[in-house]
């Protein structure tokens, strides 16, 4: 059984309280998830397709990521997430920022990952990932909502002005 960490609203760790991953979060509170985006040294930024039987399968993300765990900072899970998901390990991301999902009762942390890695090198996870490719920033800020599983965080890395 997965653990969380229970949150306020202003990131705020409670102490005490234990969220579980198969059960609501209760009211006020929030879980979190950690979110990278990935950036090539080259410019492009990699996408992964969803497996089919997921929710929203068949879609792409633009970011790596997932919940943390108890006592994982957004960073830790971030790049435990990144490892998981894509195979690449970072030793430094950027913080893009936080956004608060009042209706999934979550804390999304952005993260930016910088890497030199060899595009080819890139792991698919069975049961969460089918497919990957690496695109350009212009291709990145043209998918549509019908193609993406979420534009979150495309949304505040670009309006940050990067």
């Amino acid at each position: 059984m997965e653990l969380w960490d229970a949150y306020d609203r202003d990131m705020k760790k409670i102490e005490n309280m234990i969220l579980f991953r198969e059960k609501e979060v209760p009211d006020g509170f929030y879980h979190l998830v950690s979110e990278i985006l990935v950036r090539h040294t080259d410019g492009s930024f990699l996408v992964m397709q969803r497996d089919m039987s997921k929710h929203l399968g068949g879609k792409w993300e633009a970011t790596a990521g997932g919940s943390a765990l108890r006592g994982e900072t957004s960073q830790d899970c971030a790049k435990r997430e990144l490892a998981e998901e894509t195979g690449i390990k970072a030793d430094k991301l950027i913080s893009l920022g936080d956004v608060i999902h009042d209706a999934h009762k979550t804390v999304y942390a952005g993260f930016l990952c910088i890497t030199a890695c060899d595009k080819n090198s890139i792991v698919l996870r069975r049961g969460e990932t089918s497919a990957y490719k690496w695109i350009s920033r212009d291709e990145l800020l043209t998918l549509s909502d019908d193609t993406l599983a979420s534009s979150r965080l495309i949304k505040v890395y670009t309006a940050g002005g990067n």
